[in-house]
């Protein structure tokens, strides 16, 4: 059976019978007294005895339990607000009482209420064992236990239990300031600091006090305005966080904080107070609803407390702003590429794992030329304009980041994260300073799924779609498929391999042997590169050439295939063979090398060859890419003695006017025109470029000839070489060798 203080009519007998006062009304709260014992008379006699008690302005407010299993009901339910246990020893059993006072220190782990056992038997328990191994503050027969006695008892333990709940709550206001200090990364670190702030100035005045930490924004907090927010708050003020002052409509609060923000100092009334607080700069103001007037020593302590945490102030604010650094953008302050991967994990582990939502990635087209041809503050502005537009069009419907130089990010529900809406942004013009710009941009989404992993490989999947749409000549958008990423994945891995495989020498030069069309004699060969499979076959040029350029290594492999031929064309020459050529194939990087000229002449020099005997195969792409370039460049060289060749003429759609530039030596007919050649059949492309290269002076020499009636044609149009399966294919140069062993007769 449990009760509060209302007094019962015994009660009220007894009061009047001893003509006691009534207890004054006390607005402070009380201190909570249980009284454990299977005798209801000990339970009148006690509230008779403590009615009229005060201390520290509180009242006793007592509880009522007859037996040891009711008591750890009530203490398990009121917990550390029990001030006072007056425990019974002996109840149900002879113990009940002892166990009662152990499992609730030992198991329950309550304890700040104080224990005071009384007993009927004194027998049963030694008072020096029970003090020691139970942690209670005393241990009285009931016969001894005077009204005088139980009130001295009673203060010196609630003096006992104020100093044990003090030094816990200063306990925990520690451990909050100290988690807080330990996770000051974390974006809660202000407002956990602020929230120990109040709970340890509360524990050091040994009052409960709600309260809040406000600050101007321009002293700690991301805002464009200068108002005063709420960093930090305890008690009924904790929701408003992260809120504006306003918003807690209270004037008093509202008023005495900008007050003391203003004049810099603490503000002390009867029943708040505002402590004023500041390190370097960094100010706020700690409002604390305390209920009276903060004593001196209270004051003085307070005082000591804000000067020895104002340094920590300063630097949880200093840690925020370097996790701003870390997490957001300097110039629009949109999250950068850290926060939006962040934000990509918590979508990914929320909303069925991102069912309904894309991420999208919008890059500025050309923004470099805005850098280059307008400044940097000029592409500045543009960005900010850009972050402006978006943030007033998409507002909080979706999540957005600055990801790169010139690529904003976005994540949310495919309603508004899809190319109509995101193009939409983008369809007039930004001001940006005294420019107003129109801009393109090229987008690349993603949708989310189940089978969505980390927010890191989204945003690579997002940017490889990117990446597709760039290439797309049709729209401006491309959508994420698996086989872009496996494709990607291919080619990364192709590129991994070829280059461990040249470092390692693996890579061949095969030579194909060509031959003047009259005599059929040997006059040159072409270096032909293989790369040799795992499975014992070799991989197509078409498709790691391409591979070789894409990654830059063709300038080191092709750097060596003009050395290894022109070291092999060496060996010919001092074998006899002195009047064969060997034709090598030039791509577009290499012209690209600063040092492209050069390699060439020092493997000529080095390796002691006619310049004549080395022949330089571009083709018509090339040519066209960047022509100025290719044009310098064969100049020098063919002022050097280098032959040079175009291949696969006709194929492109190359200018003559550039053809005209080129210092060329020889023309080849592309297979696919030697193709045409048929009984019966006029090749009129193959004619053209034989005739074409007849009336500029030019040698011409057919590619891809396998059979005999095309040889004959080509020759019957005045073509002078041919090369081809009718004559040799390509073979290693240890093959060579042997064909032109085996041919040196034809011809003489």
């Amino acid at each position: 059976m449990t009760g509060s203080s209302d007094y019962d009519n015994d009660e009220l007998v007894f009061l009047e019978e001893e003509e006691a006062a009534e207890a004054p009304e006390v607005k402070q709260g009380h201190w909570n007294v249980l009284v454990v014992d299977d005798d209801e008379e000990i339970h009148s006699v006690t509230r008779l005895a403590l009615s009229d008690l005060m201390l520290n302005d509180k009242p006793l407010k007592f509880y009522h339990a007859y037996s040891g299993s009711e008591a750890l009901k009530i203490i398990e339910e009121m917990g550390s607000s029990l001030a006072i246990i007056l425990l019974d020893v002996v109840m149900e059993t002879d113990d009940a009482g002892l166990k009662v006072a152990k499992k609730m220190r030992e198991e329950l782990a309550i304890t700040e209420p104080r224990i005071i056992l009384r007993t009927g038997q004194p027998g049963y328990a030694p008072e020096e064992n029970v003090i020691k191994e139970y942690d209670i503050n005393d241990y009285k027969t009931k016969t001894e236990l005077t009204r005088s006695k139980l009130v001295t008892t009673i203060i010196s333990s609630l003096r006992s239990y104020q100093q044990i709940l003090t030094i816990n709550q200063s306990r925990l206001g520690l451990e909050k300031i100290i988690g807080s200090a330990a996770n000051l990364l974390e974006e809660h670190s202000i407002k956990g600091f602020c929230e120990g702030v109040v709970t340890q100035i509360s524990s050091l005045i040994g009052l409960d006090a709600g309260g809040v930490v406000c600050a101007r924004a321009g002293s700690v907090l991301d805002k464009d305005d200068d108002g005063v927010y709420v960093l930090g708050a305890a008690g009924p003020f904790a929701r408003y966080i992260n809120e504006s002052i306003e918003t807690l409509h209270d004037e008093r609060i509202i008023a005495f904080v900008t007050q003391c923000l203003k004049d810099k100092t603490h503000v002390f009334q009867p029943d708040f107070s505002v402590l004023y607080m500041n390190s370097s700069g960094y100010e706020a103001a700690v409002f604390l609803e305390i209920g009276n007037e903060i004593s001196v020593i209270n004051k003085q302590l307070i005082e000591v407390f804000l000067s020895s945490i104002s340094v920590g102030y300063e630097n949880v604010n200093l840690f925020h702003q370097l996790r701003n650094a870390a997490f957001r953008d300097w110039l629009t302050k949109l999250p950068n590429r850290n926060e939006f991967i962040n934000m990509l994990d918590q979508v990914k582990k929320g909303n069925r794992a991102g069912m309904g939502q894309t991420v999208a990635l919008v890059d500025v087209n050309h923004f470099s030329d805005v850098n280059d041809g307008l400044g940097q503050d000029a592409g500045n502005s543009l960005l900010i304009a850009v972050a402006d537009r978006l943030i007033e069009r998409f507002d909080d419907k979706i999540n957005m980041g600055r990801i790169g130089a010139d690529i904003f990010g976005f994540v949310g529900d495919d309603t508004y994260v899809n190319p109509e809406r995101l193009s939409e942004v983008f369809v007039s013009p930004f001001k940006a300073g005294d420019h107003t710009l129109p801009i393109n941009v090229t987008i690349g989404l993603c949708r989310l799924s189940e089978e969505s992993t980390d927010g890191l490989t989204i945003l690579k999947q997002t940017n490889i779609a990117l990446n597709r749409a760039k290439k797309d000549l049709t729209t401006n958008y491309s959508y994420y498929e698996p086989e872009m990423e496996e494709k990607t994945t291919w080619r990364l891995g192709m590129i991994r391999q070829l280059r461990t495989d040249f470092a390692e020498r693996k890579l061949e030069l095969w030579y194909q042997p060509q031959v003047d069309l009259v005599s059929e004699r040997v006059v040159g060969m072409e270096a032909l590169l293989r790369w040799p499979s795992p499975d014992g076959g070799y991989i197509s040029p078409a498709v790691f050439v391409p591979l070789a350029e894409y990654s830059g290594l063709i300038i080191d492999i092709g750097a060596w295939v003009v050395d290894e031929s022109c070291s092999k064309l060496k060996q010919l020459h001092d074998k006899g063979y002195n009047d064969v050529r060997v034709a090598v194939n030039i791509s577009m990087p290499q012209f690209r090398d600063p040092d492209f000229v050069n390699y060439i002449k020092n493997a000529i020099v080095n390796h002691q060859i006619d310049p004549a005997s080395l022949e330089l195969e571009i083709t018509e792409s090339v040519v066209m890419d960047e022509p100025q370039i290719v044009i310098e460049s064969l100049k020098a060289l063919k002022a050097f003695g280098v032959t040079i060749a175009i291949d696969d003429f006709g194929t492109g759609f190359s200018s003559m006017s550039y053809l005209q530039k080129l210092p060329l030596d020889r023309l080849k007919v592309d297979r696919s025109f030697v193709n045409e050649v048929m009984p019966g059949k006029s090749a009129f492309i193959a004619e053209t470029i034989v005739t074409l290269g007849n009336r500029l002076g030019l040698q011409t020499i057919a590619e891809g000839v396998e059979k005999r009636e095309q040889a004959s044609y080509m020759l019957k149009l005045g073509c002078d070489e041919a090369q081809g399966y009718l004559y040799a294919k390509p073979m290693p140069f240890a093959d060579l060798l042997t064909f032109l062993e085996q041919h040196k007769e034809v011809g003489n």
